[in-house]
């Protein structure tokens, strides 16, 4: 089976909202996506939309224009991500149109398309599946917290941000290959649907498992995962944020997934949670650093989401963040991650001397 796909985004790839778009356009080991479908920006190289890199990835105005130019297809992938993980209604016609050719369809969205007779009927009828990533796994499946986290040995980073949807898993991802060109073991525990997307082999999706079992599903993947692949470092995808009052989250990976380092990720030009003035004022970064340190885990570097800067000023936060906070301070999408590289490398050598 090809796992050949096109991303549908409904209209806004160039948002923040596609976010599972811009991921899968970035990279997956689990899909080759051979096209976006994206009506405003049809006619571009959907890397270019993204970041200004051509990465031969073309959008189309419909399902119809890219299943004729790309050449057999069998995935279309509703790529994104949406307050609540409702499940845009323009989306549907693009669903069934593709259902009607025969693709299976992928949703990453909460809003399960297997729970809709309609688009049921198609997949029976024209033979594709309906794969609802973000279905719970039954009770059978989860796993409870036992302790076991304590018998790992390797470094364990999490990935936080001071907000949601700011490049939380792009970070980690970027990280976990600096790593592999200097020859270290890095693992990424995927928390999120794109994580999951993009064929990364362990993890769980944080926000469709039951709470009680959050701790022991975060445990088990990372457990499973030094075990089994003898990771030098694991890596763990943040979700949300701290102090986000829409979802706070993050403790758990510190306190449960025992990560006693973290890479902080800040976007200098945003004030507000989510955009949203009601929702308060994003604190200092220093605040959220010295929060960290009160869980008992420590800030390695602080990674920037530089939405809406000049590369100018991108380069002036960097140093004005670096003279202020005395850690490494990265700009992965303008230079990279590999300034994080020997810190890494300090760390796992002192877990081997020891």
């Amino acid at each position: 089976m090809s796992n050949r796909a096109i991303l549908l985004t409904d209209g806004i790839l160039s948002t923040p909202n596609a976010k599972t778009a811009h991921g899968l356009i970035r990279g997956s080991d689990r899909y080759t996506i051979v096209g976006v479908v994206d009506a405003p920006t049809a006619g571009q190289d959907a890397g270019a939309v993204l970041d200004g890199q051509v990465r031969n990835i073309p959008v189309f105005a419909s399902v119809d224009e890219a299943l004729t130019q790309v050449g057999p297809v069998s995935y279309a992938i509703v790529s994104v991500a949406t307050s609540g993980g409702v499940l845009p209604p323009t989306m549907l016609t693009d669903i069934r149109h593709s259902l009607e050719k025969g693709l299976s369809v992928v949703n990453g969205l909460h809003e399960f398309l297997s729970e809709k007779p309609d688009l049921v009927a198609l997949s029976q009828q024209f033979g594709g599946q309906l794969i609802d990533v973000r279905r719970p796994k039954t009770r059978q499946e989860l796993h409870f917290w036992t302790g076991e986290i304590n018998q790992i040995t390797a470094p364990i980073i999490a990935v936080i941000g001071t907000d949601c949807a700011l490049g939380k898993r792009t970070t980690t991802r970027l990280i976990r290959e600096a790593c592999g060109r200097q020859g270290i073991n890095a693992q990424m525990i995927y928390t999120g649907q794109t994580g999951w997307l993009q064929g990364v082999q362990y993890g769980f999706i944080f926000d469709s498992t039951l709470n009680d079992f959050v701790s022991g599903e975060l445990e088990h993947a990372l457990v499973s995962c030094w075990r089994e692949t003898g990771a030098d470092v694991l890596l763990i995808e943040g979700q949300a944020a701290l102090r986000n009052p829409s979802g706070p989250c993050g403790s758990e990976f510190l306190v449960s997934g025992n990560a006693r380092h973290v890479v902080l990720v800040h976007a200098p030009t945003r004030i507000f949670y989510d955009h949203e003035e009601h929702w308060g004022r994003i604190p200092p970064v220093e605040t959220e650093i010295n929060l960290i340190n009160a869980y008992g885990a420590t800030v390695i570097a602080l990674a920037l989401n530089t939405e809406h800067c000049s590369r100018e000023e991108a380069f002036a936060y960097q140093k004005q963040y670096a003279d202020q906070l005395g850690i490494p301070v990265l700009l992965p999408l303008e230079e990279g991650v590999d300034a994080i590289v020997p810190s890494i490398q300090t760390l796992t050598t002192t877990v081997h001397a020891h």
